[in-house]
């Protein structure tokens, strides 16, 4: 039995690079664990995903490469403050009075004395912010341009315009024009945009090295955001029908007065979307950062029980790192396409009389 294994193996060169690259990898890494045993993992792990004033990118030997970004902070009792932020690491340096909390309720924040002012900082997540945003502005017009001399007629394109094609029409046939109605084009470029702007920082968040990392949909400021702009979307445009759905449905009255019993309920399902919407997407885009990061972390657990241990440990933490990360590419497509698509249900419900009296027109 074992013969014919062996055998199979031998014919098979793919698997056996692919071994080949495991045991590498796996005795590389493992011999970095040994020579850095003291590994704070809680400390790496919440290190990656929270936000910070510096973007670190590697370290060399005892050299730290990382980029020191603008502090812009104004204070009630000193002013305006602008600086890099060189000048408050390691964290628990002063400087212009101020310095990062190591410790409290502001840990991690600029902090004056015991108080935080005000912060407007170009931090790590909004510089992803603001590098994903500009990708994706140019990934679209660069789309937009190649179809502006284009003819109905004309071939459809192919490679990465086709894609993008693909996708857009995806998620407008089978999301945005069932969910939505009828007047669906009014609300296609909020969706759209939605919908490749979470793909695009999912996807940046998956890359590990420098513009990518940068924990953006796993930051619940970010997600909170987006759902607010569904919210106002879908209480702004909301119908006459739909408001009086909420306010006064159609149950008996003493289920409405004098105690208005529903409609209290209704009125808090108004703010519970938006909270579902933002949990949904912070909790497992952040997930799935901690999951990685804690297979990574196994090489370095397992670096003080001797070769015998790490050696094994090392080799599968690469496979499930390697697996997660497959799994991630398709969990970023999915964050995406289910906040859509919630979105979409969400304004459709809030169109229902405006669907109706199309239908019967």
């Amino acid at each position: 039995m074992w013969r014919c294994v062996w055998n199979w193996i031998k014919k098979e060169r793919d698997l056996r690079r692919i071994l080949f690259i495991l045991l590498l990898c796996g005795s590389t890494l493992s011999g970095l664990a040994t020579a850095h045993e003291q590994v704070d993992v809680a400390e790496l792990v919440i290190g990656h995903v929270e936000d910070c004033y510096e973007w670190h990118i590697t370290t060399w030997g005892d050299t730290e490469l990382s980029i020191h970004l603008p502090v812009l902070v104004w204070s009630r009792t000193s002013g305006f403050h602008c600086f890099s932020s060189t000048h408050l690491y390691p964290a628990g340096i002063e400087h212009e009075g101020l310095h990062i909390a190591t410790e409290g309720k502001y840990k991690g924040k600029i902090v004056e004395g015991d108080v935080r002012p005000f912060d407007f900082s170009i931090t790590k997540t909004v510089l992803g912010l603001l590098v994903n945003s500009l990708l994706l502005l140019v990934i679209v017009l660069t789309t937009a341009r190649w179809y502006r001399h284009r003819q109905p007629h004309d071939n459809a394109p192919r490679g990465f315009i086709g894609l993008m094609e693909m996708m857009v029409m995806m998620i407008e046939d089978d999301v945005i024009k069932p969910c939505v109605g009828s007047d669906y084009r009014r609300f296609s470029p909020y969706l759209l945009t939605a919908f490749f702007f979470i793909f695009t920082n999912n996807l940046m968040g998956l890359v590990p090295l420098f513009p990518g990392g940068a924990n953006v949909t796993g930051n619940i400021a970010v997600t909170l955001v987006l759902a607010v702009c569904t919210f106002v979307a879908v209480n702004v445009f909301g119908t006459r029908d739909y408001w009086k759905e909420i306010l006064w449905p159609e149950v008996p009255m003493m289920l409405k007065c004098p105690l208005p019993l529903i409609p209290l309920i209704e009125l808090f399902g108004i703010f519970t979307k938006p909270f579902a919407l933002t949990i949904r997407l912070f909790a497992n885009i952040l997930a799935g950062h901690f999951i990685i990061l804690a297979l990574t972390s196994l090489i370095f657990v397992t670096a003080a029980m001797g070769p015998f241990i790490n050696g094994p440990m090392t080799v599968l933490s690469v496979v499930f790192s390697i697996f997660m990360n497959c799994l991630e590419l398709l969990v970023a497509f999915i964050q995406a396409y289910v906040f859509t698509m919630l979105s979409a249900v969400f304004i459709g419900m809030s169109r229902v009389g405006t669907r109706e009296n199309r239908k019967r027109e």
